[in-house]
């Protein structure tokens, strides 16, 4: 099967060069940026002092030829706002920020060929087994290729029950574990401290999460984003994405087994809900540990 380019026009990109790159990233962000492999990237968030997400990116190494530094793949109408951000941690360090976004574009490649041979850098999607590659490219580079539309990467995004900020939830206002950062490779837990850190740590090793995004198999009118999920009187969550039958949807697990154990019908709105949990979540909310 041939690949899809879907260029990605809600990105953008941020470079970090200099000497003290590496450490000062070591220390600010949820995830680790040494020893990245040729073609990996390190999906990744910077979070406020509470814990909660402020921005997600992949983190992707420059190539040697290009210095020492990173380039981030992140949503482009909060560049502005993080490279702020990243100023502001900086200090006195030896670290160059400049919003690229104006020469470099992100692009979402579906399939098995790759973009061989594209004037860029290729790397993979490491948040789901099956995400795919992604390309960060200068524009006109990006131009050349048969495009498929953004609604094709969309609707593979959440087949994969990948969340989106700003769509599944908000920037600012949720928890790492609520959005599944965890679960996307997105946290390193054994890698030092970095801010938000000991929030993140009490809920990971309490196994304290309640609420989490979740795959959702609809039957029924595809639900608008915001809908209630309900079972009998109890409201469970709310939808995001939707795809057709598909969707991603926020929800609190001990709701969920509350309405399971009861055998109650799980509804958005007029369609019928099937929840799919995946076999590595556990049921902690009451501090027992139990499969759902």
């Amino acid at each position: 099967m041939g690949s899809k380019i879907c260029v990605l026009h809600d990105r953008g990109v941020i470079e970090l060069t200099g000497d003290d790159t590496t450490g000062f990233l070591q220390r600010l962000i949820t995830n680790s940026v040494k020893d990245i492999p040729p073609g990996e990237s390190r999906f990744s968030g910077l979070l406020s002092p509470q814990g909660k997400l402020l921005f997600d990116f992949f983190v992707v190494p420059l190539p040697p030829d290009q210095g020492q530094g990173y380039l981030f793949d992140c949503v482009k109408a909060q560049v502005a706002d993080l490279v702020n951000r990243l100023n502001l941690h900086k200090l006195r360090a030896k670290i160059k920020i400049t919003d690229r976004s104006e020469e470099l574009g992100v692009a979402a490649i579906l399939g098995e060929e790759g973009a061989a041979g594209a004037d860029g850098i290729v790397f993979r999607d490491g948040r789901a087994p099956f995400m795919g590659l992604r390309l960060i490219a200068p524009h006109g580079v990006l131009q050349t290729f048969e495009e498929a539309p953004e609604s094709d990467y969309e609707a593979h995004r959440i087949g994969q029950g990948v969340p989106k900020g700003g769509v599944d939830f908000t920037y600012g206002d949720a928890f790492v574990h609520d959005i599944n950062l965890d679960m996307l490779n997105g946290v390193d837990f054994k890698k030092g401290c970095y801010v938000g850190q000991e929030v993140v740590a009490r809920v990971h090793y309490r196994k304290s999460a309640r609420k989490r995004i979740l795959k959702i198999d609809v039957e029924g009118p595809t639900p608008s984003l915001g809908t209630p999920i309900t079972a009998g009187e109890m409201r469970l969550g709310e939808t995001g994405s939707a795809n057709g039958h598909e969707a991603l949807a926020t929800l609190r697990l001990d709701k969920l087994e509350e309405a399971r154990a009861a055998g109650l019908a799980i509804r958005a709105g007029e369609a019928t809900v099937d929840v799919t949990v995946p076999p590595e979540l556990i049921e902690a909310a009451a501090g027992v540990e139990k499969r759902l």
